[in-house]
């Protein structure tokens, strides 16, 4: 690998807003702001609008609404 081309691969921390869901991980992303985590250790911290505790494919949600809107459509066809 070539020197000094690369990003830096660090800790970092990333929040769900729409949840109380945070996760510890590495990446190459940074960010101004910061949050102490468990350990004592303060990390970069980036805010995700949308993650797997709160999506509704990961959270079952998604199968119901989808389920609902068909018998929607089907009553609007055949239901006169």
């Amino acid at each position: 690998m070539k020197q000094g081309i690369h990003p830096e691969y660090k800790a970092v921390v990333f929040q769900d807003t729409s949840s109380d869901f945070a996760i510890l991980t590495r990446s190459t992303m940074s960010s101004k702001e910061t949050i102490k985590w468990e350990d004592g250790n303060e990390y970069p911290l980036i805010k995700l609008e949308v993650s797997s505790a709160s999506h509704p494919f990961y959270t079952g949600k998604q199968h119901v609404l989808q389920s609902a809107r068909q018998v929607d459509k089907f009553r609007e066809r055949y239901g006169k």
